[in-house]
């Protein structure tokens, strides 16, 4: 006749057995990743400044990620502010790639931009190409951008930058998160276009890839200098409102 600890033992053994019947293998990491996105946006501000004349932009891109860290992707919205500087391109696409990595606490992001207005017939191209590194620690990331040809259509711009402190925080509530950021654009040569930027944004992710966003957006742009063709301030403090569909 059995024991009683002689019987805990084998009941002990079959559930092991049974758990390890039932568990699933992990999957493995895939090697790279696909992902897309398409939204829209009531305003689409970049850096503080109206790409789209203060109206609705539709927008979306597609992300190649390596597990190593290495990532290409491509972006692309509708804007308005090169017609109105007399140019022929009603869109927006952005090119870029780089490599992400991290050190004990800290994240790492170094990485090329290419913005490209295609048949933009501007007196100095708009296209500009930037280099970026960013560092994140915590909820903050700190980003410094350098330009290596004229910035968006200015003369003699080369070697501006812009630098970007912003942060991200689960507020607790309701899922929403909340992003504080402020940031500074030096335009080389032509330091009346310089200027500071700041946001304030609410986001809510919705599941299945839905997401929106409400965003306080701001700057101290010399509103003389940016401004549309009716004489709007393209700079001003207002809500911008958005929608993203990821997949």
């Amino acid at each position: 006749m059995q024991s009683k600890n002689t019987q805990i033992i084998v009941l002990a053994m079959l559930a092991m057995t049974g758990a390890a019947a039932f568990a699933q293998p992990k999957a493995p990491e895939p090697d790279y990743t696909f992902s897309y996105n398409v939204g829209a946006v009531t305003d689409y501000r970049y850096r503080g400044i109206s790409q789209s004349r203060l109206d609705p932009a539709i927008q979306g891109g597609i992300d190649f990620a390596h597990k190593s860290g290495f990532y290409l992707g491509t972006w692309a919205s509708s804007i308005q502010w090169i017609k109105d500087a007399g140019g022929g391109s009603d869109a927006e696409v952005d090119f870029y790639g780089g490599y992400k990595t991290s050190y004990k606490d800290i994240g790492y992001d170094f990485g090329v931009l290419r913005y490209q207005y295609f048949s933009n017939h501007l007196p100095v191209s708009a296209n500009t190409t930037e280099l970026y590194a960013a560092g994140t620690y915590g909820p903050a990331t700190l980003k410094y951008s350098h330009a290596v040809s004229n910035l968006f259509g200015f003369a003699d711009s080369k070697n501006s930058y812009y630098l970007e402190l912003s942060a991200n925080f689960d507020t607790g509530y309701w899922g929403l998160s909340l992003t504080p950021h402020i940031g500074y654009q030096k335009v080389k040569n032509n330091s009346n276009f310089s200027y500071t930027d700041y946001s304030l944004t609410l986001g809510k992710d919705f599941g299945n890839g839905v997401s929106a966003s409400l965003a306080l957006v701001g700057t101290n742009a010399d509103s003389g200098l940016y401004v549309s063709p009716s004489g709007k301030n393209l700079g001003k403090s207002s809500l911008v409102a958005g929608v993203k569909y990821s997949f």
